[in-house]
C-alpha cells in the first residue's frame, strides 16, 4: 500500500511540475515582449551583432610589428589540451654562450579538435597565446582547420 502511494504521489507531482511549466509557456504566448530580443544574424553581422569580450573563439599565437612572439616552446599548453587539439615542434639551438636552448620551430593548432575549453591559456606561463573572438570558423575542407600559429621567421621576443 505504501509504494501505490508513493507512485500515486510521484504521478500527481510530475503532472503539477508539467502544469507549471506550461503555465509559464501560456503566460509568454499571451502575453509578447515590447523589446526584440532575436537578432537577425547573417544580415546584421556588420552592423549590430555584439560579441561579447569574453568569448572563447579560436587560439592565436600574437606576433607583434617585428615578427616576434613570447612563445618559449615549454608545451605546457600542448600537456594541458585535453584532446590534443596542440602540437608544438620545437629545435635545439645553441646560443653564443654555448648553452643549448629549445625554440619553437612550429605551433600546430587543428581548430577541429578544440573543444575552446581555454586550458590552453590558463596553462601558459609566458600569456603567449590568447583566444580571438572570432566565431565564423567554419571551413569546407577538413584540411584548413589544421593552422600552423607562428608565422614564417618568428623569432622569440626578449623579456623586458
Amino acid at each position: 500500500m505504501k509504494s501505490l502511494f508513493q507512485y500515486l504521489k510521484e504521478v500527481f507531482l510530475g503532472f503539477y511540475s508539467l502544469w507549471t511549466g506550461l503555465k509559464l509557456t501560456l503566460y509568454y504566448f499571451t502575453h509578447p515582449r515590447k523589446e526584440i530580443i532575436t537578432e537577425q544574424y547573417p544580415e546584421n553581422r556588420t552592423t549590430t551583432i555584439n560579441i561579447p569580450e569574453r568569448f572563447a573563439g579560436e587560439v592565436i599565437l600574437p606576433h607583434d610589428e617585428n615578427n616576434k612572439h613570447k612563445c618559449t616552446a615549454c608545451t605546457l599548453c600542448e600537456m594541458a589540451c585535453p584532446n590534443g587539439s596542440i602540437k608544438i615542434i620545437s629545435v635545439q639551438e645553441e646560443s653564443e654562450d654555448g648553452k643549448k636552448k629549445r625554440v619553437l620551430d612550429k605551433w600546430i593548432y587543428n581548430l577541429g579538435m578544440c573543444t575552446f575549453c581555454g586550458q590552453c591559456i590558463d596553462a601558459c606561463p609566458q600569456d603567449a597565446i590568447i583566444m580571438k573572438n572570432s566565431f565564423e570558423l567554419s571551413v569546407y575542407n577538413r584540411n584548413d582547420l589544421v593552422k600552423t600559429l607562428n608565422k614564417p621567421g618568428s623569432k622569440l621576443k626578449e623579456k623586458e
